[in-house]
């Protein structure tokens, strides 16, 4: 019906969407298709290794009905609320740099996708895709601009038991010894508390199914809080914001990593509690979680921190991925920025930390280009789009470092419109990604002019108006894109001189 009215679509589901405009159509009668009722295991093949799903299966069903068959995804986003179809369509990981890598789609077998299509074709067509078809490759991370997925089928790996220890360093030689730790465990990964000069290391691998351990991961973050918590946290938060309290935020921070450490970052044991490591458990009980989703109907009493519909975290993220070649140079620039600064990053250690992962490169057109690391950023954001944040150059220049002169890649999913400036450019096979959207979806129903424009079809994926570079729609060029009335101004950055951030003036200045 919506191809024969030519009005623009695009696909939602009932738990969350991207933090981008991926999900938004253009106009006022675009029409949103969810894949809420979607939601079937479809077949369970034990003897091929293979699962199909219909594209609206959360990651947490997934995980746990291959578990029932004695079958695992060996790699996966950490969050479990995210739909087969979303974390396909954002290019959602995991991390290691062993095997096939981190990405969910790379384990992709064959999925199947509903494409608009002539009259004679009844205005929609069902396309069936395998190894065996070169588009595979476009549909693998399509941003939603080809269609809608409709059933995926994964190929998975005999159930399997893992170790995970962390370990805090200090952060001296992060540089030196990123690359290799990822070489050395399969599932590694770190947290950076960069203001605490202190990294976490996850030693995680794994071990023999006789192996005994029953462990659990219930990650802090991914749990439900009282509303009233949340309120009193963001209201605090707020205030901090107001008042250019680092010191606040700081003293907040290093309570926030001293709760984390000691609750072993939501590792169990046993399912109730943490007494040692290392921690043994299945894959199925230790890759990902998210107990938040289990509070949505006690009328809002408890809440996944970041729910819109109480006053809890509102944020940022800016995550990209860096190429091992390039990894090395870019986190010693990051450290001496903030040696500069050491305070600058208290804010997004209450938000857990820089968490870093690993990635290998993808045969997807819109997929990593290289084995690489991936930095996942959260920040504090402003109810008031023009209101500054605290260091906000700080983080605006770490942003433009990683973007342009380390070239890395945007996380589809997340991210600023700063982050996707010139990003298609980076991949090289976007002209083919282009030649099979323009194929699926001639007409352009499944675009919109923020997904055209972040594919290079338009011109311009920022927005340049008064104000615009403190939510990221542009990087300034004049005083106005920042706040001036408040003292902000548009200036170079600290050690990246080529970024342009907006700088409050001191008196000196």
């Amino acid at each position: 019906m919506a191809t024969m009215n030519k009005r623009k679509m695009k696909v939602a589901t009932r738990f969350s969407h991207s933090i981008p405009k991926l999900v938004c159509p253009d106009g006022e009668d675009g029409l949103l298709i969810s894949t809420k009722y979607l939601n079937r295991t479809l077949k369970v093949d034990e003897s091929s290794m293979t699962m199909s799903v219909e594209s609206g299966v959360t990651l947490r069903q997934l995980i746990s009905e291959a578990a029932k068959a004695g079958l695992a995804l060996p790699y996966a986003p950490y969050w479990w609320g995210l739909t087969i179809g979303g974390l396909m369509s954002t290019g959602a990981h995991g991390s290691t740099l062993w095997g096939m890598g981190s990405s969910v789609h790379d384990y992709v077998v064959q999925l199947r996708i509903v494409t608009p299509a002539t009259p004679q074709e009844a205005y929609a067509k069902v396309r069936t895709l395998d190894n065996s078809d070169p588009n595979l490759d476009a549909a693998r991370v399509s941003l939603g601009v080809l269609g809608v997925i409709s059933q995926v089928t994964l190929r998975l790996q005999p159930l399997f038991k893992r170790s995970i220890t962390h370990l805090a360093k200090n952060d001296t030689n992060l540089g030196d010894q990123v690359v290799s730790f990822g070489k050395q465990h399969e599932f590694a990964d770190l947290t950076w508390f960069p203001s605490q000069r202190m990294v976490v290391y996850r030693m995680d691998d794994r071990v023999s199914s006789n192996m005994s351990g029953n462990g659990l991961n219930d990650f802090p973050g991914f749990r439900s809080a009282p509303s009233l918590v949340l309120e009193i946290l963001r209201t605090a938060e707020e205030n901090q914001e107001t008042k250019g309290d680092a010191d606040g935020k700081c003293t907040d921070a290093k309570l926030t990593i001293s709760t984390l450490k000691s609750s072993a970052y939501g590792l169990t044991n046993d399912g109730i509690a943490f007494t040692h490591y290392p921690v043994v458990g299945y894959q199925n009980r230790l890759q990902a979680s998210g107990t938040c989703l289990d509070s949505l109907k006690d009328l809002h009493i408890t809440a996944c921190p970041w729910d819109p519909r109480v006053k809890g975290l509102f944020f940022h993220q800016t995550t990209f991925s860096i190429s091992l070649s390039k990894v090395k140079d870019f986190i010693q620039d990051l450290q001496k920025l903030i040696k500069l600064e050491p305070k600058s990053m208290c804010g997004l250690e209450l938000y857990n930390g820089i968490l870093i992962r690993y990635v290998k490169a993808s045969s997807a057109y819109l997929g990593k280009q290289e084995d690489g690391l991936d930095f996942d950023i959260t920040y504090y954001r402003s109810k008031d789009p023009l209101s500054p944040r605290l260091y906000g150059d700080i983080l605006e220049e770490v942003e433009q470092l990683a973007m342009f002169k380390y070239g890395g890649l945007p996380h589809w999913g997340k991210n600023r419109n700063v982050a996707f400036h010139g990003a298609i450019k980076k991949y090289k096979n976007a002209r083919e990604f282009l030649k099979v959207k323009e194929m699926y979806d001639p007409l352009g129903l499944f675009s919109s002019e923020w997904t055209d424009q972040v594919l290079g079809l338009r011109d311009g994926v920022g927005i340049v108006k008064e104000g615009c570079a403190l939510e990221g729609l542009c990087i300034c060029s004049e005083d106005v894109h920042c706040a001036p009335n408040k003292g902000y101004v548009c200036q170079p950055g600290r050690i990246y001189k080529d970024a342009r951030v907006c700088t409050r003036l001191t008196s000196s200045q």
